[in-house]
């Protein structure tokens, strides 16, 4: 048999948790083609042999999602995905808060986990504005500190130079508005930051705790869960300091399967929420089991 083919706009790209008094949105921007060519650190094979094992498709797809939180009479984006960037195979943040009714002057907060593409470029509207002209933007210092870097971007290869343009273009409208954070950080009422970096110099996640409930919004620690999960030393090709990078995805793999952590990542299959177990060496990523919770049959969060 061949693929099952899903249509985009069956699905709603929307998906709900409560987080103690912290209600949390997955906003699905969209998913596109990968290559598994971009895999570093295994046999090209055996990353091939476990997406087919996991019933996923060649050559892979990469997710993006962002997030929405609404917390104490404010809203707040983790992450913006990619905008226009990359055609219609991304790019539907916006559609998705629009579906719930919230309009972009409506956002307070954008909480920033890096400068790549795919998070940033859905700051600007269509005219390389501020698509959310009442928001602050934070960010961590180190991450503003290498994309915004003429001296550090004159030094990168020829092939990088596109990435750096995109990261300045699309921070610029919201220049007033920065807040440059650094690690361990409470950035906003019960969300504090978590250096993860590597896969860029200053990659950050989120952490949300609300009540006796908690989240990890842990950014772009794995980008292909059917491979990196199974073999966590698999980087990816865009990842500025490859070992970095391994090294804070193991870091955070124990933390979120020995303190039964919920998560979320950018990056995960949507809708992205649920736990890491530990898996022989290795891990494995159990999806949050969906439950009515607002019959009140089942505990929120």
């Amino acid at each position: 048999m061949g693929e099952t083919k899903i249509m985009p706009h069956i699905n709603s790209g929307l998906h709900h948790v409560q987080i103690g008094d912290v209600a949390v949105t997955a906003l699905n921007d969209g998913q596109f083609d990968a290559d598994i060519a971009w895999v570093n650190g295994i046999p090209a094979a055996e990353g091939e042999a476990l997406l087919r094992d996991s019933f996923r498709v060649l050559p892979p797809r990469i997710t993006v999602s962002c997030f929405l939180l609404q917390t104490g009479g404010k809203r707040v984006l983790v992450d913006a995905g990619a905008g226009g960037a990359f055609g219609h195979v991304l790019g539907h943040a916006g559609e998705r808060l629009a579906a719930l009714g919230i309009a972009p002057e409506s956002i307070d907060t954008v909480l920033v986990t890096h400068a790549h593409v795919d998070h940033v470029h859905g700051l600007l509207n269509a005219e390389g504005g501020a698509r959310y002209p009442n928001a602050e933007i934070v960010i961590n210092a180190a991450e503003t500190g290498f994309w915004l870097n003429k001296d550090v971007q004159a030094q990168a290869p020829e092939s990088a130079q596109e990435y750096f343009g995109i990261a300045q273009r699309s921070l610029a409208p919201y220049s007033e508005r920065l807040r440059l954070i650094h690690d361990g950080q409470d950035v906003l009422p019960g969300v504090t930051a978590k250096h993860l970096p590597g896969h860029t110099p200053d990659h950050t996640g989120y952490m949300i705790a609300s009540g006796d409930a908690s989240l990890l919004i842990w950014g772009d620690v794995v980008h292909l869960p059917g491979i990196q999960f199974a073999r966590p030393e698999a980087a990816m090709a865009f990842d500025i300091d490859a070992d970095l990078g391994r090294a804070s995805r193991a870091r955070a793999l124990d933390m979120v399967a020995s303190d039964r952590l919920l998560l979320a990542g950018m990056h995960l299959d949507f809708p992205t929420f649920g736990h890491v177990r530990r898996s022989g060496a290795a891990y494995a990523f159990e999806p949050q089991v969906w439950a009515p919770a607002a019959t009140g049959l089942y505990p929120a969060g």
